[in-house]
């Protein structure tokens, strides 16, 4: 049965999720102070809401690639249970020139789509000037970002998660650093507004590939995973991260589409309903971000167990990961529901912003206490290799049944944006069943 005792799966999980909670959380707090920066400018109703459409569309093109991280994950992690050290330089080596050859091309396209991008999602012909703009800078990062990508999904895989911390703390840093430069005209750079939270962020991505490039040859990591003597082009380790990896990109741009569409519904309603979405979304990142860590805990022991052909300990560690990230969105849900507007003030001064923000964030922090489990558990089943159910799942319940709702609701009922944020809890929770039902009953063995 290969049980262990309830502390030593607590131990492991924490010893894997801790880690990856801290370096994901060095990017909660970016957003956060991006966020406040953006909030306190002279125009902040306007630059909140393009910084809304924004990071949302920086985010939909980037998830799509960022999926690498866990084609690559999944194969070194199994890669690593079996003991095949050469493999799992393999798949970074092959990851890698996915990522220079993809990254490059779509910066290229990118840059070329940001303004008219921009303009389509956005209602105010100035919050889409300041959405283009800032799309524009940020795209330029892509390539940089995908081969630090693919630096993560390795170590990631090799249960080296601290590797992140210290990339997270060091490039967010230095990403809060440029921002308030750009931003606000400091240090000798040129004052550009909602523009400079783009470019800054786009200085330090390309930091944090550099460290990894450091991190990778040094003698430890070189010796075992023997690097350079396995750089090679290998199509079917590329085919393998592919068939991985393309469910998990469509999940992740059905995602934020959805919350894409989403935000452009409540700017449908108001352009100061907008402001205060984007700012309860940015909030929403104290609970997502940590929530991934726990779901990278799940991919890699279930991944790693599954290499040594020990399927039920794989479903006993997504359980018990699901278990400890649920106790954390719960303890979040009290604080959201009971001081709504002292968690708003970390992102905004601006009274009105805070007023309308208030009642959604407590119907927000209601439906995240549900996510933890549904976000832990379907890193399990990518990790198990089944990428495309957790894909259809997240297409029924974000675009076929949140979205629609939300505009029934908030637009085409007239109930306002309270309304159309109470789509939210629908879509969590029926996504939390299907998938841990299917992680329930699946049988996974060969």
């Amino acid at each position: 049965m290969n049980l262990l005792p309830q502390n030593d799966y607590y131990k492991k999980i924490l010893k894997l999720a801790l880690p990856a909670i801290a370096g994901l959380s060095t990017q909660m707090v970016v957003s956060l102070v991006d966020t406040a920066m953006v909030g306190r400018l002279e125009e902040a109703t306007y630059a909140l809401a393009a910084m809304g459409i924004g990071v949302l569309a920086t985010w939909a093109l980037v998830s799509f690639f960022s999926s690498l991280a866990t084609g690559t994950h999944v194969l070194v992690a199994r890669k690593y249970g079996e003991k095949d050290f050469n493999a799992c330089s393999s798949a970074l080596i092959n990851s890698i020139l996915i990522a220079i050859t993809v990254g490059t091309l779509v910066a290229l396209l990118s840059v070329l789509a940001a303004h008219p991008a921009a303009d389509f999602f956005a209602a105010d012909k100035t919050v889409g000037k300041y959405a283009g703009d800032f799309i524009f800078y940020r795209f330029l990062g892509i390539p940089f970002f995908l081969i630090s990508v693919s630096f993560r999904g390795f170590f990631f895989g090799i249960n080296k998660t601290k590797i992140f911390m210290f990339s997270g703390v060091l490039t967010n840093l230095l990403n809060i650093l440029f921002n308030y430069m750009f931003i606000y005209g400091k240090f000798g750079a040129q004052e550009m507004g909602v523009a400079g939270s783009g470019l800054g962020s786009t200085f330090a991505t390309a930091f944090d590939a550099l460290f990894y490039c450091v991190v990778i040859l040094l003698p430890s990591y070189r010796k075992q995973y023997r690097i350079f003597k396995n750089f090679r082009l290998n199509f079917n380790i590329i085919k393998t991260i592919y068939k991985i990896s393309l469910p998990v990109s469509f999940q992740n741009v059905f995602i934020l589409i959805g919350f894409l569409s989403f935000v452009g519904i409540t700017g449908l309603i108001g352009t100061t309903e907008q402001a205060a979405t984007q700012a309860v979304i940015s909030t929403l990142f104290i609970s997502f971000l940590p929530c991934f860590g726990f779901g990278i805990a799940v991919q890699t022991l279930v991944g790693n167990n599954i290499g040594s052909g020990k399927y039920n300990l794989a479903k006993i560690y997504g359980f018990e990961t699901a278990k400890v990230a649920t106790y954390y969105t719960l303890t979040l849900g009290f604080i959201f529901f009971l001081i709504p507007q002292y968690v708003l003030l970390i992102l905004t001064n601006n009274q009105s912003i805070i007023e309308v923000a208030k009642p959604i964030l407590r119907i927000a922090g209601f439906a995240q206490i549900f996510y933890a489990s549904g976000v832990a558990l379907a890193n399990g089943l990518q990790a198990a290799g089944k990428t495309f159910f957790v894909m259809m799942a997240e297409v029924i319940t974000n675009l076929l049944i949140f979205v629609p709702l939300a505009y029934l609701f908030g637009v085409y009922l007239k109930m306002g944006l309270v309304w159309a944020w109470l789509a939210l809890p629908v879509y969590i929770i029926i996504y939390t069943f299907i998938i841990f039902y299917k992680f329930r009953f699946d049988v996974w063995k060969d």
